[in-house]
């Protein structure tokens, strides 16, 4: 990675009609890295990205992308960016091959399509109208054409949203190998599995804002119970003895099975508790904390709200 960010976010701001969607978001990216942005729907992170991208306006505050404004010199940009929006439709009747020679027109310097086509399985979709392809299939072209331009930065917003699993971690394949071939990767998602294991840093966005910024790593052990144990007491016992347990973040008791969140040292004391109690745990589980646990606690949604906005995406 260089000392110098490839794009860099200062104090972006960006309202409707008086709402401020964008308030101070901050980050920058350096070569090299699959950075994510992070957050609920509606927290700002389209939005985020689109003045990234040049195709928003910001109220106030600095972008800039390889050292250039999106806006002022946007045909730069565009020379060094690519991008998948998060909404794309292409002429159902309009092949993959056309729209593949059609985008390569737009660039001076394209990249050869045929072997972009070849490495994202294409090759053989070639002459099949857009309206006929798969929902992969579709996410590969948009790949294909964000990537047409031979591009140093690409923008990859809600990728693999609709996808089955299969087709989902084909694409996150997709992915680590355009960041093996250099290629610095903005990735804005809400699924907390393809952040984990894609990105190298993430930005969490809430409510237009910037709530953390860390390695996944970073941001599991900032969350309040980073280790999570869960047992089945061989007898019932008083729920109040947990509540004195170090480092607890969390209790939960449901049908006779007990979940504590907290540390290794909540993780060692409820074990010499139950020890002394001469109670056996039976079905011990003892697990680290996910970035899931850790979105939910720096965005402060319950897990029945989180779980239902990933099922309606």
């Amino acid at each position: 990675m260089t000392s110098t960010p490839v794009v860099e976010v200062v104090d972006l701001r960006k309202s409707y009609g008086g709402r401020a969607v964008v308030d101070g978001v901050s980050f920058a990216v350096e070569e090299g890295e699959i950075f994510g942005i992070l957050g609920p729907n509606g927290a700002g992170k389209t939005t985020t990205v689109e003045c990234v991208e040049g195709l928003r306006v910001p109220d106030a505050g600095r972008v800039r992308v390889t050292g250039l404004d999106p806006i002022a010199d946007h045909e730069r940009v565009a020379r060094v960016l690519g991008a998948q929006l998060q909404q794309s439709e292409l002429q159902p009747k309009l092949t993959v091959r056309e729209a593949l020679e059609l985008y390569a027109g737009f660039y001076p310097a394209p990249a050869d399509w045929r072997p972009l086509a070849e490495r994202l399985g294409l090759t053989e979709r070639l002459t099949t109208p857009f309206g006929k392809l798969s929902g992969g299939q579709k996410q590969r072209l948009f790949i294909a054409l964000a990537l047409i331009g031979d591009p140093r930065i690409v923008v990859l917003d809600e990728l693999t949203t609709g996808l089955d699993p299969r087709a989902r971690r084909d694409t996150w394949q997709l992915i680590e190998d355009i960041r093996a071939d250099g290629v610095t990767v903005l990735l804005v998602t809400h699924f907390m599995e393809e952040a984990q294991r894609l990105c190298d840093r993430i930005a969490v966005i809430d409510k237009g804002r910037v709530a953390a910024l860390d390695t996944p790593a970073g941001l599991i052990r900032r969350s309040a119970g980073a280790t999570v144990i869960s047992f089945t007491p061989s007898t019932p016992f008083d729920d109040g003895d947990l509540n004195t347990l170090p480092a607890l973040a969390a209790i939960d008791n449901k049908d006779g099975r007990i979940t504590l969140s907290g540390t290794d040292e909540t993780v060692n004391a409820v074990l010499t508790l139950l020890a002394r109690h001469h109670i056996t745990a039976h079905q011990l589980r003892v697990t680290d904390a996910t970035l899931d646990d850790a979105f939910l606690d720096l965005t402060g949604e319950t897990q029945e709200t989180h779980r239902t906005k990933e099922t309606a995406a």
